[in-house]
């Protein structure tokens, strides 16, 4: 009885430290087993970071690994794109203003995976590449990587590739139903470089508050993009009064808002202060194309490409508008984006096209 006695006081006192230890929050805190060691990356394989678990094709977001999603994306050849941020223990990044990239810290690491649902034949699920960027102490560095034809792992574009670029040819079905073949390209180094940067400085696009001021599904939940990263530790705040973009496929909503933030999402980028194309007369970033000028309306084209096509946008005529032109066109020379698309957005066009023949303004 005595031996009884005392094993049931000692299971007693443990079951006592276990509530003691409980109760002051001493508890298992699971850990992320996302890798990103700065002095080691880039790693010759994606999997090497962890960022997804189970089967990597899925990309089902570790632990601290958070998608997100712009209100409206890039036209990339009509792939679909699954976005992640993930950041190291302990810092978090602030808000710099609406139309500015957050100002995240050192060792954030950006992943964006460029897939398709309708490869033929078969309409199967691949993905083509994913696209890192991370934040080192000498600021964003660029690194690809190219999933093989198993979907089992995707290896890091280095050397001469890196360097030159390359292309893949796929065949799938658009939303229209129509299925095309196409060579994707893989972007180089020099072309990430074109697009991502501010005065000769490499840098995000999308991951701007406009950007993220709208509801994201998390797990059986809905909730902001900037709260979620609050909720996280990602983010210390953000202001309330945030003017945003809007997903440009959305009907309901006004055609100018529409169309700019299309623009936005594909053009911005080169042509606005600093950027590629700053040369260029207009100025597309969402924050400045509710000036009829900064869009093209009415403005002369530095570049005239004919008789016919002299203004950036002509109200009502939008074949006479250089921006319809280069927006349908296929040549290299002349389509616009320069880089990121081998076909044309049939959505896109339509969208333009809407919003110039709503325009009646008269240019003198």
């Amino acid at each position: 009885m005595k031996k009884y006695y005392f094993l049931s006081v000692a299971i007693l006192l443990t079951l006592c430290i276990f509530i003691s230890c409980s109760e002051k929050g001493d508890e298992y805190i699971p850990v992320s087993p996302v890798t990103a060691d700065l002095t080691l990356v880039p790693y010759q394989k994606l999997s090497d970071y962890h960022f997804f678990e189970g089967d990597i094709k899925d990309q089902i977001p570790s632990l601290n690994v958070i998608p997100y999603e712009p209100a409206s994306s890039l036209f990339t050849d009509y792939a679909s794109k699954k976005r992640f941020i993930w950041m190291p223990s302990g810092v978090a990044a602030t808000y710099v203003a609406d139309n500015k990239i957050l100002n995240f810290p050192v060792g954030t690491v950006l992943i964006k995976s460029f897939y398709y649902n309708t490869i033929q034949p078969g309409n199967v699920t691949k993905i083509i590449e994913t696209r890192l960027m991370i934040r080192k102490e000498d600021g964003w560095k660029f690194y690809e990587y190219l999933w093989n034809d198993e979907q089992t792992e995707a290896n890091l574009v280095s050397g001469v590739d890196f360097t030159n670029g390359s292309s893949k040819t796929i065949t799938f079905t658009k939303p229209s139903g129509e299925t095309v073949t196409t060579d994707y390209r893989i972007p180089s180094d020099a072309e990430c470089f074109a697009c991502h940067k501010i005065n000769e400085t490499g840098t995000p696009i999308g991951v701007k508050p406009q950007n993220l001021n709208h509801n994201h599904t998390y797990g059986n939940a809905s909730k902001k993009i900037l709260q979620k990263l609050v909720d996280q530790g990602y983010l210390e705040s953000f202001p309330s009064t945030i003017v945003s973009t809007i997903d440009y496929h959305d009907t309901t909503q006004p055609i100018d808002l529409r169309l700019r933030s299309y623009l936005d999402a594909n053009c911005a980028h080169c042509h606005q202060d600093q950027a590629r194309c700053y040369y260029r007369p207009i100025r597309l970033p969402f924050s400045q194309t509710n000036i009829d000028s900064n869009i093209g309306i009415c403005l002369e084209a530095d570049e005239q490409i004919s008789a016919t096509l002299i203004k950036v946008i002509s109200p009502g005529n939008y074949n006479k508008s250089i921006m319809h032109y280069r927006l349908m066109s296929n040549e290299e020379s002349e389509r616009m984006p320069l880089l990121g698309r081998t076909i044309v957005h049939d959505e896109g066009v339509a969208l333009l096209e809407q919003y110039i023949s709503s325009l009646t303004q008269t240019c003198n």
